[in-house]
């Protein structure tokens, strides 16, 4: 209900306090479109981007993803974050791959190591996935994203797929948070609820 995301969105930016000036929501699209979140500052807060990546150099500005299954992730630079929401069909378009350039090109001071943070998503044992697709996405990434579920069914390994994106773009320093949206009763689940609320990953630069 829109009057209940508005609540809990004011009860983020009360928690955040003072260090946030402005924030940058996304409208996702499962696609590989970064959002430069500096040049979105002055535009209709009504009108969220296409994008499921936002990257900012602005210090106060707070860059959002939303997910319920799907891998939200945040990237720390030197003097830029970056946050993505990674589905299947993101990461195989490349997002991550594309998030990580963005912040390294925006990035004031370049050069530097980029650090990861894998937020609650979705684990292969909860995550069956049709044959046809799950072979599409293992010519992609390689083997290792080939898991089963708890019940023994073909299933995909994003956090595995996520590592493996975050490795080819040179992100080797990734805190996984290690927690499972469909096992854990403190996180929404698309795949375990059907119509769901959905997770915030909020990166922002602080002053």
């Amino acid at each position: 209900m829109p009057e209940l995301v508005a609540e809990n969105r004011d009860r983020l930016a009360a928690d955040l306090g003072d260090q946030v000036t402005s924030w940058v929501w996304l409208h996702q699209v499962h696609g590989d479109a970064i959002a430069v979140a500096d040049d979105l500052r002055h535009a209709s807060p009504g009108t969220p981007p296409e994008a499921d990546a936002a990257v900012t150099t602005v210090a106060g500005t707070a860059v959002c993803v939303l997910a319920a299954d799907c891998a939200p992730i945040a990237l720390v630079g030197d003097r830029a974050v970056a946050v993505v929401h990674a589905g299947w069909l993101g990461l195989e378009a490349g997002v991550i791959g594309r998030a990580v350039g963005a912040l390294r090109r925006h990035d004031p001071s370049p050069g530097g190591p980029v650090r990861a943070v894998l937020g609650p998503c979705i684990r292969p044992g909860r995550y069956e996935f049709g044959p046809t697709d799950l072979a599409r996405l293992v010519g992609r990434f390689g083997p290792t994203v080939a898991a089963t579920t708890e019940w023994d069914t073909p299933a995909f390994d994003l956090p595995e797929a996520v590592r493996l994106e975050l490795a080819a773009a040179g992100v080797d320093d990734v805190l996984d948070l290690d927690v499972c949206t469909s096992v854990s009763p403190d996180h929404f689940s698309h795949r375990r609820d059907g119509v769901t609320g959905r997770q915030a990953v909020v990166a922002v630069l602080e002053p």
